[in-house]
């Protein structure tokens, strides 16, 4: 059995190093529910192409797009269901979404208007129809070791105490999530070289930027341990030196579900970021109020457990309810977008999260049609009949009408990723937590030697007044007298007061308003 060809050796990109991943605000798009261009009730690639001008029309003077820089696709490789994460040909583009030469045209167009793409990558499983799993099960010598087999079912069950053993053909196979998805076996180096053919396909055939990898502590199991296991780890360093020896611009984000302990053991020469679900699920809870003290706990642990800003910070995603399903009002969703798109780290904003889409679990309901206008029955996704009725807000909830109200949820979005855009400390700058005096208020600074702002997020349900909230920043950067300027804040903030800076640059009882209304957030900038 032959070893996987040697990767040559690749101009690394440090993980101390912003990767160009880290000046991109990422939008996560599920191709089936974002824009149908036929009629068949099928979101597809050409009714993404049709709508990149929403996304980011590539002049940064308009205020009709959102000013996002890089597209997470879901699953566009063929497949049997609906999510596309059980794969059936790495190589083919899923045929409800279109060619390999819509694809193309896609990458293009994407990159003309400044806009990376990265797909999603699924490499511990495929589907039950791929022929590789086919041949495995009919005990061809050639795949029969590409997937996991057992002549005797094994005793023990997975990690969430789910069967994981599965009966086929006299034998039991090994599938981690269902069993219409079987785990590859990673440790076959045959199986590792195709992986290598896919990621030198997708990167040099076809131009992605790079991928998003799918459930990366579940790779290789070692018996009974079936996650964040050292095989698994030594296997992505064997990955990363392969993909950046095709190009070393090329970006890995890994999904790690687990806490922020086990996920950095995955970044720098693993993945060159992976999400943080820690601090996306305390953003939502300090959202929703009335205090942000758990969300400054783990905000610092983040700020200290990682190179700086190697790690995807985001609020929800495609296997979590939507954020506004678990916030009261469009006013806690502001916040949450405003913690968000101000903290270090690479932002992903899931689609029809700005407009606030609605959805709960079963996971076909937190993935449903976009919400583009208010017209019957598609919600302007489709002039057919959808794959899925649009939640049932669409004729009062879409981008439409959002667009139109500049006090909308949609407005703030694109506001608070506009000036991350503009401002290296926003995006790349250091960042640190200010003392506000009570846990019922957020502060944080991001700065650079030329520039700072200071974010300000009130969940409180009542108005903060200066004997309720102080700010402190013992040591800090500044030199001297600052000039301040508000450049974000819902109605009842105008222009601020300037700190008075002490000789460690910090300051101490800094009050910039009277009264920070309830419900808000503010953006300060202070500049010498």
């Amino acid at each position: 059995m032959a070893a996987p060809a040697s990767p040559s050796p690749a101009a690394q990109v440090s993980p101390a190093v912003n990767g160009w991943w880290n000046d991109t605000v990422f939008y996560e798009v599920f191709v089936r529910s974002f824009k149908d261009s036929d009629g068949d009730g099928v979101g597809d690639i050409q009714g993404l192409i049709d709508k990149l001008d929403y996304l980011n029309d590539g002049n940064p003077d308009t205020t009709t797009d959102l000013g996002i820089t890089g597209i997470w696709l879901m699953p566009i490789t063929e497949s049997t269901s609906y999510h596309g994460y059980d794969v059936v040909d790495y190589y083919a583009v899923e045929s409800d979404y279109g060619t390999q030469e819509d694809f193309k045209r896609l990458i293009e167009a994407a990159h003309q208007r400044g806009i990376k793409v990265i797909i999603d990558l699924v490499i511990n499983h495929t589907g039950i129809e791929h022929p590789w799993f086919k041949a495995s099960q009919d005990d061809d010598p050639k795949y029969r070791d590409w997937y996991l087999w057992e002549n005797n079912r094994p005793s023990y069950l997975g990690p969430s105490g789910q069967n994981v053993w599965h009966f086929s053909n006299g034998a039991y196979y090994y599938a981690l999530f269902w069993g219409g998805m079987p785990d590859l076996n990673l440790e076959n180096p045959e199986v590792t070289q195709e992986i290598y053919d896919i990621t030198r396909f997708w990167l040099e055939d076809m131009q992605v930027d790079g991928f998003r990898m799918d459930a990366i502590r579940h790779l290789i199991e070692n018996g009974i341990a079936q996650e964040n296991t050292t095989t698994t780890h030594a296997w992505l360093q064997g990955y990363h030196q392969f993909y950046k020896s095709v190009d070393p611009q090329a970006f890995t984000v890994g999904e790690a579900w687990t806490t922020t302990e086990q996920v950095i053991d995955y970044i720098g020469d693993e993945m060159d970021i992976a999400f943080e679900f820690d601090l996306a699920l305390s953003f939502v809870n300090a959202a929703y109020g009335p205090i942000v003290a758990s969300l400054n706990q783990q905000a610092l642990k983040v700020l200290e457990s990682y190179p700086e800003g190697q790690y995807g910070t985001f609020l929800t995603n495609h296997d979590q309810n939507r954020v506004r399903a678990m916030l009261p009002s469009d006013e806690k969703a502001k916040l949450a977008a405003s913690m968000l798109l101000t903290f270090p780290g690479v932002p992903f904003i899931y689609y029809g999260e700005e407009i606030g889409m609605i959805g709960s679990k079963p996971d076909e309901d937190i993935r449903l049609p976009m919400q583009w206008t208010g017209d019957a029955p598609g919600a302007g996704f489709t002039s057919g009949t959808p794959w899925r009725p649009p939640y049932e807000d669409y004729a009062t909830r879409n981008v439409a009408a959002a667009i139109a109200d500049p006090n909308s949820l949609w407005n703030h979005y694109r506001e608070l990723i506009a000036l991350r855009n503009q401002y290296p400390a926003l995006r790349t700058g250091d960042a640190v937590l200010v003392e506000a005096g009570t846990a019922r208020l957020y502060a944080m600074l991001r700065y650079t030697e030329s520039e700072a702002f200071l974010v300000l997020v009130n969940p409180y349900p009542r108005d903060l007044n200066t004997e309720l909230y102080a700010l402190s920043l013992p040591e800090g950067p500044f030199s001297g007298p600052l000039k301040v300027e508000l450049v974000l804040g819902e109605a009842g903030f105008d222009d601020p007061r300037a700190p008075t800076i002490n000789e460690k640059g910090g300051f101490e009882n800094y009050h910039p308003y009277d009264t920070i209304p309830a419900d808000s957030s503010a953006i300060i900038k202070l500049t010498p």
